[in-house]
């Protein structure tokens, strides 16, 4: 087989996009549905090359899809249309944005497909809105959009939540005849909630001659997604038809709504209907009974999962290991992490937080130190972390910014500063983890365990300061980090950060939520007071909400989301 390298292709990169077709007439327009005949490469029907198609459909990485593609561009192959769309194809499915826009410019004449395939590989990006602009680039090129092309472009907004950007896009499928069809409804509906135009979103749904189950799941999550649970249950007691999917939305958005009760009590109903449920069920499920402490519920749904013969995955299984960590419960955590046959990051994560939060932390500094071991040596045979996270780390579970979270926590409670210091540079030095708000927070636990009370506000005040908006995201979760019963230097800290952004609601519900940790009720209510002639919104409670949270709600879930697309929200 003929080899590429990378370089050799990306070398092209700078080529400007396919230019715009000169207009002879309708019939001979790229996207006419009846074009002209032509004997060119691009038209005339490929040659059979049955090992090229097979190499295609075997292709597992970009790396092969290199050397694939740079035998069809010396066989003279890649000329052709369908082969030049399979390879477009292939690496759009690998989310190679960069490597997919370079195959689309070197198509001469690119037909709606490839549109529509770089439409979708922008959709399904970190820049999703890209997609919209390629779209209007080639309508003026004479782009000849269908229904495929608007399910890619009603989802680049809903990535988004462009309202501005949705509307544009529901009113081209309007002026092309394509906004009745029943799956761009659908699509429509999800957007518009995405979006935050409910009303949008209700008048598609009301006047949508058919209606399929998919549209009253659309409904009933786009109204949850605005906050409107009321009428999301409303609408989900009413639907004509309910699958597991219907009870797996309500459940997760009540969850991430912050009720796990209402989530449990929509689980026994749906068990008391015959519904079973699935591994997105039970993580869901457990998942509310770790928010809530409920072991005895959760020992229950675990107990269930057995009785009906469900099969067991890494997911189901970090739900376990979460749930019995948050329920005090370290010990049988530990048993159900060292029965795992797989673990991903998200579950050595989860285990290292429940020794070093709710256990002993020597044991999660035990667990991380034999997570880590074989990583640092092999670090240090390639002498290059950055490289080494490259090859290897697709292979290894390799530490991330959650996994110090829990290694600075530990060393906190057992009062190791050395070994905290020691961890901090590790992490930035060896595993090129980049520090964030949360690990100097929990490193100036570890200076006020000894004692070293300025040293830590020092840490504090001596942050980066591209960390001042970032620190908005961990505030909530923060806020029980008491620094040894002592909300004294938590108050300094909260007041320093007000006195930077003193328009940032954030930051005085911090100060507010450590007043009552420390049952501080005068000063609870006299920054409650505060807030409302600052008019910075007001309180809706105070919860105590553990260190532990960080993890959980912000980066277990994403992962656990990640990997199990129709997981909603995991591990809360």
């Amino acid at each position: 087989m003929a080899r590429i390298s990378t370089r050799q292709l990306f070398r092209f990169t700078h080529f400007p996009l396919p230019l715009p077709f000169k207009s002879v007439g309708r019939s001979s327009s790229p996207f006419s549905a009846f074009p002209e005949p032509d004997h060119s490469p691009e038209t005339t029907n490929p040659p059979r090359h049955d090992q090229s198609h097979s190499l295609l459909q075997s292709c597992e990485s970009v790396r092969e899809l290199f050397q694939i593609h740079g035998h069809l561009i010396t066989s003279g192959l890649f000329n052709y249309h369908f082969w030049a769309n399979r390879v477009l194809l292939q690496a759009s499915e690998f989310g190679d944005i960069v490597y997919t826009i370079l195959i689309f410019r070197h198509i001469k004449v690119p037909n709606t497909f490839c549109v529509n395939r770089v439409i979708k590989a922008y959709s399904l990006s970190t820049v999703p809105l890209e997609a919209v602009f390629v779209y209007f680039e080639w309508l003026g090129n004479g782009l000849r959009p269908d229904s495929y092309t608007f399910l890619s472009l009603f989802s680049a907004c809903a990535s988004f939540g462009c309202g501005a950007s949705g509307r544009k896009c529901h009113g081209q499928a309007f002026k092309n005849g394509v906004d009745s069809v029943m799956v761009l409804g659908n699509s429509l509906i999800h957007m518009y909630g995405c979006c935050g135009h409910i009303e949008l979103g209700r008048k598609v749904f009301d006047e949508m001659s058919t209606r399929d189950l998919v549209s009253w799941n659309s409904i009933v999550t786009a109204y949850a997604r605005v906050g409107d649970m009321y009428t999301a249950h409303d609408m989900f007691d009413v639907m004509p038809e309910r699958n597991v999917v219907s009870w797996n939305l309500m459940i997760s958005e009540y969850l991430r709504g912050g009720n796990p009760g209402c989530a449990m009590k929509l689980f026994r109903n749906m068990v008391n209907v015959g519904i079973r449920g699935n591994n997105t069920t039970m993580v869901n499920v457990l998942g509310a009974c770790s928010r809530s402490a409920r072991l005895n519920e959760g020992r229950s749904v675990h107990g269930f999962m057995y009785r009906t013969s469900m099969k067991f995955c890494v997911f189901i299984d970090t739900a376990l290991v979460d749930m019995y960590s948050k329920c005090q419960r370290v010990l049988i955590a530990r048993r159900v992490f060292d029965r795992m046959m797989s673990r991903n990051l998200v579950t050595w994560n989860a285990m290292v937080l429940g020794h070093s939060l709710h256990g002993n932390p020597q044991d999660g500094l035990k667990l991380f130190e034999e997570m880590a071991a074989e990583l640092r040596e092999m670090i240090e045979e390639t002498g290059n972390g950055k490289k080494f996270k490259q090859d290897e780390g697709k292979r290894k579970v390799f530490p991330d910014q959650i996994t110090f979270i829990g290694v600075l926590c530990a060393c906190a409670r057992a009062g190791l500063l050395k070994d905290a210091k020691n961890y901090f540079d590790e992490m930035i030095k060896v595993f090129l983890v980049r520090p964030n708000f949360a690990h100097y927070w929990c490193l100036a636990n570890v200076y006020v365990a000894v004692g070293l009370i300025e040293q830590a506000v020092e840490i504090l005040r001596n942050m980066p300061e591209d960390f001042s908006s970032e620190s908005v995201v961990w505030i909530d979760l923060l806020t029980t980090c008491r620094f040894v019963g002592d909300v004294s230097l938590g108050e300094q800290i909260a007041k320093y950060l007000i006195d930077i952004e003193p328009k940032n609601d954030s930051y005085y519900r911090l100060l507010l939520n450590m007043y009552a940790v420390a049952g501080r009720w005068e000063d609870v209510s006299r920054i409650k007071l505060l807030m409302k002639e600052k008019r910075l919104g007001t309180m809706p409670g105070c919860r105590l909400v553990d260190l532990k949270e960080i993890v959980h709600d912000l980066k277990l879930g994403n992962h656990l989301q990640e990997r199990m697309k129709e997981t909603n929200t995991v591990i809360h």
